[in-house]
């Protein structure tokens, strides 16, 4: 391997490790502490700081091995750091936070697909997309390993997807995954740290930047990231879309995601950490199945494997009845 393939793979997942071991025993990740709350599946205050180690120590990649359109990527995703920063001193209103996410989105299809010819209608879907990715992530994120761990999957799949450092998107998506790696030496079950908003809006920011950029430049099919992030996307969208079909204010907090659940019903972190990087690599094995398959045979693989995950589902929700452990909400402020 070539020194500076070494590089991207190693040298982010030492600066993330040794920025976050110098931040949290400093004075200011007293100020970033995540105290546990209604929405809370964590019972001790956390530093976060976790994300700042990820994001400094994977954007400087970006920018440099990156082409145009991601070093964009890289510059829109630590403005959105620095304001997901704010957010978690100050708790900003929604409306600024939401306005930064779909601008950053805005921002990041027009860099990579402005002048591909693409219809305003498919120019606007991939906004949506790229800002939903980027909340679903950080709505995702609250057990010990779970972001972390997602993050280093669903790049790491990426990286080989795109030839790792062979191309632009390559190295990015391997130097990102190698810098949260860095970061889930410290959250891996029981965390030490916890990523932030800091960390998980652009970390969302970036599956949905990235998976864009290697659509518009022939690297996977549309549905490949979808597929790849498959357990982020589908928890986080099926309770958004359950909570409004029953009414809820979906900004209100709630642990009525599957991952919330299933740790009130009795798991572990870990134990969910362990199944949901396997449901994951599951699934990144799926779609590396299919972008290599025909057409017809990609369409029968994906349904396939959305019939899984329905039945996955299905599993789950009987298990949670049979448990006593039911939809809630919470009062306060929500991340998801």
């Amino acid at each position: 391997m070539k020194a500076g393939a070494i590089a991207i793979l190693v040298v982010p997942a030492i600066v993330a490790w040794a920025f976050i071991a110098w931040a949290r025993r400093r004075a200011f990740a007293a100020r970033l502490a995540d105290r546990p709350n209604e929405r809370s599946l964590h019972e001790v205050p956390r530093p976060r700081v976790g994300g700042l180690g990820a994001m400094l120590a994977a954007l400087p990649f970006v920018a440099a091995f990156g082409d145009e359109p991601l070093r964009i990527a890289a510059g829109c995703a630590a403005l959105l750091c620095a304001v997901s920063l704010a957010d978690d001193v100050r708790s900003l209103p929604a409306l600024p936070r939401l306005g930064a996410h779909f601008a950053a989105a805005g921002v990041a299809v027009v860099a990579s697909v402005g002048g591909a010819g693409w219809p305003l209608a498919a120019l606007a879907a991939s906004v949506l997309a790229i800002a939903w990715m980027t909340d679903l992530f950080n709505f995702m994120d609250g057990s010990d390993g779970l972001a972390g761990g997602m993050a280093v999957i669903g790049f790491g799949a990426y990286a080989l997807a795109a030839q790792g450092t062979a191309s632009p998107l390559g190295a990015c998506a391997l130097a990102i995954a190698s810098a949260s790696t860095g970061f889930l030496a410290w959250n891996f079950p029981p965390a030490r740290v916890f990523l932030g908003d800091a960390g998980s809006i652009p970390l969302g920011f970036l599956a949905g930047a990235l998976g864009l950029h290697g659509v518009a430049a022939g690297a996977w099919p549309p549905w490949f990231p979808v597929v790849v992030f498959a357990p982020f996307v589908i928890d986080a969208s099926v309770t958004v879309v359950r909570r409004l079909l029953h009414g809820e204010r979906i900004w209100r907090a709630h642990r009525s995601h599957y991952y919330q659940r299933l740790v009130l019903s009795g798991w572990s972190h870990r134990r969910l950490a362990a199944h949901a990087y396997g449901v994951m690599a599951a699934g990144v094995a799926v779609a590396f199945a299919a972008a290599r398959a025909s057409p017809m045979l990609q369409c029968a693989i994906i349904a396939v494997w959305a019939a899984a995950w329905l039945l996955l589902l299905g599993t789950i929700e009987r298990h949670l009845r049979r448990v006593g452990v039911r939809l809630s909400e919470a009062p306060g402020r929500s991340n998801g």
